[in-house]
């Protein structure tokens, strides 16, 4: 039975490793992972219930600096998700050197005064060593609670981690059902699966030009979910190289969004994949609202 609740958001830079550890911390993926910045654009409640602790880990976007409107809406996300939470994550690389986005993110956890965890990811590419010079870099400019080094990828230091959360819960009732994982409706998950096949399987700066809308979510009688989605891109020269030769690109971008959409709804799935140009949306303030990115 829940009886204590800990609100818990995970900030750092773009590509440190935030939607790993998400994923890790659920046990199943609900967060995309690519190895391209500003892969997770919008932020999302993981539910991770522990004996009678239910965590909810607020997986943020990569704290970057803005060049376009969705840039400023993912940076202000960031900014609003490290106020009002029991205690934040900074999840850092292990480099001794602390960088301009690490100097923000410290500043803003200060300024809030939240209680905060450094944790040191991708312990897996460095010797131990090593690791002292970066403990010590971030013990010199703030006071954190924990500093656990881990590698989100392999598990390692996870339950360490779990452990240390643990101090943050406060008495309270269950906030999320037992079976439920994550605040993101089915249908936005299954978008963002599409989404991470773009990143993969695209170059430059097209991928993220991307934004993917579900236009049709249905089931039918036998189990099988019909899904109709829109890929919308910023040029007409990104639709046809979206599209490929005779279709291919999208065809594989299809086939393996639709193996990771069956593992997580766990039934067949029929997905049709259309790809529409809309010019600049990322900064056109109606185009993001459409998308749903709205403060």
């Amino acid at each position: 039975m829940i009886t204590k609740t800990a609100m818990i958001t995970i900030c750092g830079r773009p590509n440190v490793g935030k939607s790993t550890l998400t994923n890790a911390l659920v046990g199943e993926k609900i967060a995309i992972v690519s190895n391209k910045p500003q892969t997770t654009r919008n932020r999302i409640s993981a539910v991770v219930n522990r004996g009678d602790t239910q965590f909810v880990i607020i997986d943020t976007p990569g704290f970057h600096k803005p060049r376009t409107r969705l840039g400023d809406y993912m940076v202000n996300l960031v900014k609003e998700s490290v106020a009002d939470v029991d205690a934040v994550m900074l999840l850092v690389e292990p480099i001794a050197n602390i960088g301009r986005q690490e100097e923000e993110l410290i500043a803003r956890i200060k300024e809030t005064g939240v209680p905060a965890i450094l944790i040191i990811n991708k312990i897996d590419t460095v010797e131990k060593t090593e690791l002292l010079e970066v403990m010590a870099a971030y013990s010199a400019v703030h006071d954190f609670d924990a500093i656990i080094p881990m590698s989100a990828k392999n598990g390692e230091g996870l339950d360490e981690l779990l452990s240390e959360l643990g101090k943050y819960a406060q008495p309270g009732p269950q906030l999320f059902p037992d079976d439920m994982i994550c605040d993101q409706p089915e249908k936005q998950i299954c978008a963002e699966l599409v989404r991470e096949k773009l990143l993969l399987c695209l170059d430059k700066e097209i991928p993220h030009g991307t934004a993917v809308e579900v236009t049709r979510f249905t089931e039918r009688d036998n189990g099988i979910i019909d899904l109709d989605v829109t890929i919308y891109c910023e040029k007409a020269s990104h639709k046809g190289i979206i599209i490929g030769k005779q279709g291919a690109m999208l065809k594989k971008i299809g086939e393996l969004a639709r193996n990771d959409i069956e593992a997580f709804m766990g039934t067949k799935v029929f997905l049709q994949t259309w790809v529409k140009v809309k010019e600049n949306w990322r900064d056109s303030t109606a185009q993001l609202r459409n998308f749903g990115f709205t403060e």
